[in-house]
């Protein structure tokens, strides 16, 4: 899966390219595939279990003696911390049976019970498998989280849920309106990822622009370590850091323009730009030999190596490769670099937001117990426990108290507070499945930076495939408010 010609020259003067434009984001879930959910309106369903009586320690009326199925994705962050959430579930309605399963089958254990309409309470819809964000709301398939919004907070009865939640996490969650229909539960940091270890080891900082980045890289690279590695066979990668590097140069308006499938969005002059900053890096072989044929694993394995100085991710990352990571490594993240000083944002632009996506399905038997189990998973013993043993950060706004960071979680909050209010949240990844990573990911970027694409071709790759969306009426379409 080696490079091919690249077809002439391109990157003529980043400098010239840019005249000004617009940028936004924070921490999320690990994407790690490529089917989306072709959700049918589902069939005759199953029974709901009947409304338990509301009071001030079960404010959502949930039935205790209804059973409860909840299903997890078994990713990045494991299953311990759900299972820990269940148990005080299973304590507050012992007579509640509950159906606990994780899987990395998301979509195709759970569609055909979408169709059949006998989906589980509640569905932690990530991961490769992950079924359409964009198809399930548009097909009226999920559950309006308002009333779990809305309700007192585990801890604090005078306290709504929604009020214990990190700035953007509703907003996340609603597509067209005020409905609310997903709960992204773990708060996720995507940047570039890095060993401090490695670069003490090159008397270097992080660079701050891209002239300093290619510098590195080439200084890195007479002594055997290659610049950057990325989850080949999962281009979509990419983006965490290039979407907001984009913003950073152009403006938060060009990810706007592009979440919102408008004409020649993909064209701007910041996309171009960035294109072509990427496309040095494989030009001038500063991408680790092989990249394009490694999945996620095989990649944070390399670069936890010491094979590669720079890897885009987010922050499950340091959870996921616990066991390659040493123990010296000083694990860190940082905002992408820019290209000058001529960018529209400054340095530390980053995107952050919401990930995990938890659903309760419109034909849920249980619908108040998966809000139940989300309002419990909300506390602040949940949210600590979850930041102990995964090391990131979740929904609940605070949960870290008598916590001692792990050096990757420490660096993320660090990251998170130089950025200030420049953090951006590129939507594209939750309203556009398929798009994301399927086309602009691995048939756009994936291509590209195997060098089987110049910048301009997947550029006009891209731009096609957006464009194709935009025009496809089986596709709810969403724009930012």
């Amino acid at each position: 899966m080696g490079s091919t010609a690249h077809h002439g020259a391109e990157g003529v003067g980043r400098r010239d390219l840019i005249k000004r434009s617009a940028a936004l984001g924070l921490i999320a879930t690990p994407g790690m595939g490529l089917l989306s959910a072709c959700a049918s309106s589902g069939g005759d369903g199953q029974d709901k279990a009947e409304q338990g009586k509301k009071t001030a320690r079960n404010p959502l009326g949930v039935n205790d003696t209804a059973g409860l199925e909840f299903v997890l994705f078994d990713g990045g962050f494991g299953k311990e911390y759900a299972e820990d959430a269940v148990k005080i579930y299973e304590r507050d309605f012992p007579k509640a049976e509950v159906k606990f399963a994780a899987t990395q089958k998301i979509q195709s254990t759970l569609q055909p019970r979408f169709n059949q309409g006998t989906p589980p309470d509640l569905i932690d819809n990530s991961g490769a498998e992950q079924m359409d964000m964009g198809v399930l709301v548009g097909k009226n398939q999920l559950a309006d989280l308002t009333a779990l919004l809305d309700a007192p907070s585990y801890d604090d009865p005078d306290k709504k849920v929604r009020d214990t939640l990190r700035p953007g996490i509703v907003e996340m969650g609603q597509f067209d309106g005020d409905p609310v229909w997903i709960l992204y539960y773990a708060y996720t940091v995507y940047g570039v990822w890095y060993s401090q270890k490695a670069l003490d080891s090159l008397d270097a900082a992080y660079p701050e622009t891209w002239d300093d980045m290619l510098a590195l890289c080439a200084k890195a690279k007479k002594k055997g370590i290659a610049g950057w590695t990325y989850a080949g066979k999962y281009p979509y990668y990419i983006p965490f850091s290039l979407y907001p590097m984009i913003a950073k140069v152009g403006g938060r308006e060009v990810l706007d323009a592009i979440d919102n499938l408008e004409p020649n969005a993909w064209r701007h002059p910041a996309v171009k730009a960035c294109f072509e900053a990427y496309y040095e890096l494989y030009k001038k072989g500063y991408i680790l030999r092989g990249t394009p044929g490694l999945d996620h694993i095989q990649s944070q394995t390399a670069w936890a190596k010491g094979k590669a100085l720079f890897l885009p991710n987010g922050s499950w990352v340091e959870n996921e490769s616990a066991n390659v990571i040493p123990s010296d490594f000083g694990l860190a993240v940082s905002a992408p670099s820019g290209l000058d000083g001529s960018d529209k944002l400054p340095f530390g632009t980053i995107w952050a937001c919401g990930g995990e996506p938890f659903i309760v399905p419109a034909k849920a038997k249980n619908a108040e117990g998966g809000m139940e189990q989300l309002r419990i998973m909300l506390s602040e013993a949940s949210s600590k426990n979850f930041t102990a043993k995964v090391k990131s950060l979740t929904a609940f706004n605070g949960g870290t108290s008598g916590i001692t960071l792990t050096p990757g979680l420490k660096s993320g909050v660090a990251a998170l507070e130089k950025a200030g209010d420049n953090v951006v949240n590129p939507r594209m990844q939750d309203w556009y499945v398929q798009l994301q990573k399927e086309k602009i990911g691995v048939s756009g970027l994936g291509e590209m930076m195997a060098g089987r694409l110049t910048p301009a071709e997947a550029i006009k790759k891209i731009q096609s495939f957006a464009d194709e969306a935009a025009k496809d009426s089986s596709i709810k379409h969403y724009k930012h408010q």
